[in-house]
């Protein structure tokens, strides 16, 4: 009996070495790629699994609409998009954290958090590349500040006077440091997330439930093998 074909997507970038690394362990990817490669579509004839090459980001818009059943996005990208589909498992890689950043210089008048910063100063502005994160995040602390959307360099903003504080995706914090920069309020840790279309997941449900106990178990192998190194 053939398997069922399932498309997965996976993104190129930063995730892209340990999640193929886990689909090889969890026995899913048997045939060999290169992520700098101009290819974007593999076909695993021996799972029967079809694989979309494409950036981080577009991730879960394939797998909202259906052209892809899976695949692994950060929970970074997942957040601020707020696609429709099912997150099934976190993969634990690629770990980042959104924090909230302000100059070292002015930390100071922060002392008292960002609402004591706005009842001196009368303004909060917040200069971010993930808009729907930071509102979330002004909303959920009733602040009334204002978002200023930029697409990248995001630490010159409140060496320039842009914005008075950041809302960023950090995970040394090297590049904070470097622009003498302080994250002052952790918003949320984002790792690696596994995900699924939401009919697919209905249509595709023994499929898909297969390779989800597969990658646990693969997870779990390497648990133990880290353990065991340690010990």
């Amino acid at each position: 009996m053939s398997l069922e074909q399932i498309t997965f997507a996976l993104s190129k970038g930063r995730l892209f070495p340990p999640a193929v690394h886990l689909l090889k362990e969890a026995g899913i990817l048997t045939t060999p790629f290169e992520e700098k490669g101009r290819r974007l579509v593999y076909t695993d004839q021996e799972s029967n699994v079809r694989y979309l090459i494409c950036r981080a980001a577009d991730v879960p818009t394939f797998v909202e609409y259906g052209a892809a059943d899976l695949g692994i996005a950060g929970k970074d990208v997942i957040l601020e998009q707020d696609k429709d589909i099912c997150e099934l498992l976190d993969l634990g890689f690629g770990a980042c954290k959104f924090v909230v950043a302000v100059p070292a210089a002015k930390l100071g008048e922060f002392q008292d958090g960002l609402w004591g910063y706005l009842a001196r100063h009368g303004q909060l502005r917040v200069a971010t590349k993930f808009p729907r994160v930071a509102e979330e995040f002004l909303r959920s602390r009733g602040l009334p500040g204002e978002i200023i959307k930029l697409s990248g360099n995001i630490e010159l903003a409140p060496l320039v006077d842009l914005a008075e504080v950041i809302i960023d995706l950090v995970s040394t914090g090297r590049t904070l440091k470097e622009n003498n920069l302080v994250a002052v309020t952790e918003i949320a840790g984002a790792t690696a997330r596994f995900v699924a279309n939401r009919v697919a997941y209905r249509l595709k449900y023994t499929r898909i439930a297969a390779i989800i106990d597969a990658i646990k178990a693969a997870m779990e192998r390497s648990t133990k093998d880290v353990q065991s190194c340690i010990e």
